[in-house]
């Protein structure tokens, strides 16, 4: 690989990445948090059928997302970037499969045109469309800049565009979707729906063009050693499959997807049935903003100086421990938890996401230097396949674990059994879980700062 003789990593090269992601969530996140209410409560569609479309779609990714990466590797050299242009290219199929899929003017046809419309459309969407932008754009990040300190920005902007999209979604579509009756009932307004889901598509575009325009690829594979790569397919999922660092990083975020999403699954049933205030369910749902913000302020600083794997496996360690304290106090006072429970995320989820993206890079680059093979698009592809897997095992969690805990949703009032099991899922689940990854991180994950640095010393050398 080579740099070329282009503008140096810059300001303009953070806001675009952001924008990228802002891109992508503004589909992916309205996806993941209404799609199903969408499905079943304007089409009328059986849960258990939505679910198996999720199942089939996991399948089909399995393929595409891998196959997207070999694609994007494969690509020649283009003045618009090997990676940004398909930004360009896809930005507008990904909205419009988008918007197709929230169609309320179809929810008085025939079961079967809704069921086949629905797998059409969303594998249309997700493992097609989206999966030939999301690829791309989250291999870009290693050809931005070569510089280990230029990643670290580019993945805390990323996880920041993340959040900013969060954020705009929880807040905005519920003001429109939703409607209360007269006995106080909030019922979804198909119609509302579909605007929603267009208004989302539009800003996706914007948000596409903005990082397309703003973000500059600088490093250049050579393109010997693109043809290497193309003829040898078979072998480099071999390497990419039995990558030390590669697996360490997929554990790893199966497991903190596991803590993430329980503890989103459990939280309101804490706050409803435990603490009984679910006003303050929104204070604490709305820290995660000032939590992206502060760490975005100091993350790129702390690991400069301390290095991605320890700072994070730190900030595990931190967080198993809080998350211990708290289960050990039984606290009964709603805003001691939700400080203690704030800080304990800052050190968990918050860390890992502001790192995470980094050490994708990380990987590719030790990758390269043990082989003299770049892979950007194969190993972003297998991650992000990955992580689908482990957001499909852990999206369950939360409705097996209330289940064998002896909830009962007909109940006024639950026992005190079941309440105090409830406390337990919300604050020893994740204390387990962040001593796992502390312990794959701190054992097993090899990219330590002095081997990055020193990987990245190696090919500026071959460069």
């Amino acid at each position: 690989m080579e740099n070329t003789g282009t503008t140096a990593f810059g300001f303009k090269d953070k806001i675009g990445y952001l924008f990228g992601d802002f891109g992508n969530d503004f589909t992916f996140i309205f996806a993941s948090t209404y799609l199903m209410v969408f499905y079943t409560k304007v089409w009328g569609i059986d849960a258990a059928m939505v679910g198996v479309l999720f199942l089939v779609a996991r399948c089909v990714d399995a393929f595409t997302d891998v196959g997207m990466g070999r694609i994007a590797d494969a690509s020649p050299e283009n003045p618009k970037g090997r990676f940004r242009v398909w930004i360009l290219r896809m930005c507008i199929p990904v909205a419009v499969s988008s918007f197709l899929m929230y169609q309320s003017g179809l929810a008085e046809a025939s079961m079967t045109v809704k069921t086949i419309y629905m797998f059409v459309t969303y594998l249309l969407w997700g493992s097609i469309f989206y999966t030939s932008i999301n690829i791309p754009y989250g291999s870009m990040a290693s050809v931005i800049s070569d510089q280990s300190k230029d990643r670290q920005s580019l993945s805390v902007y990323r996880s920041l565009g993340s959040t900013f999209a969060a954020v705009a979604i929880s807040v905005i579509a519920p003001l429109f979707i939703y409607q209360t009756d007269a006995n106080g009932n909030q019922i979804v307004i198909g119609s509302r729906f579909t605007l929603v889901a267009g208004a989302f598509s539009i800003l996706a575009v914007v948000c596409y063009l903005l990082c397309y325009a703003l973000v500059t690829e600088r490093v250049v594979v050579r393109r010997e050693a693109s043809k290497k790569s193309r003829a040898s397919i078979a072998k480099t999922l071999g390497d990419v499959l039995t990558n030390r660092a590669l697996l360490a990083m997929i554990l790893i975020s199966i497991l903190t997807l596991c803590a993430t999403i329980m503890s989103q699954s459990i939280s309101t049933f804490l706050f409803a049935d435990y603490f009984k205030d679910t006003k303050a369910l929104s204070v604490n749902n709305l820290l995660g903003l000032p939590a992206a913000l502060l760490l975005a302020a100091v993350a790129g600083k702390l690991v400069e100086r301390f290095g991605r794997k320890e700072l994070t496996a730190a900030g595990c360690v931190l967080a198993a421990v809080l998350f211990f304290v708290i289960y050990l106090l039984r606290l009964t006072n709603v805003w001691v938890y939700i400080v203690l429970n704030f800080i304990a995320g800052v050190g968990g989820m918050y860390l890992f996401n502001m790192t995470v993206w980094a050490m994708i890079t990380d990987v590719i680059d030790d990758k390269e230097v043990k082989t003299m093979q770049r892979d950007d698009g194969t190993i972003y592809g297998v991650y992000s396949f990955a992580r689908k897997v482990g957001q499909a095992l852990a999206g369950g969690l939360g409705g097996f674990a209330l289940s064998a805990i002896g909830y009962d949703s007909l109940a006024a009032e639950q026992t005190n059994a079941v309440r105090s099991s409830i406390y337990g899922l919300s604050t020893l689940f994740p204390a387990l879980i962040y001593t796992a990854v502390a312990f794959v991180f701190i054992v097993v994950y090899p990219l330590s700062k002095r081997r990055v640095e020193e990987n990245t010393r190696e090919l500026g050398l071959r460069r």
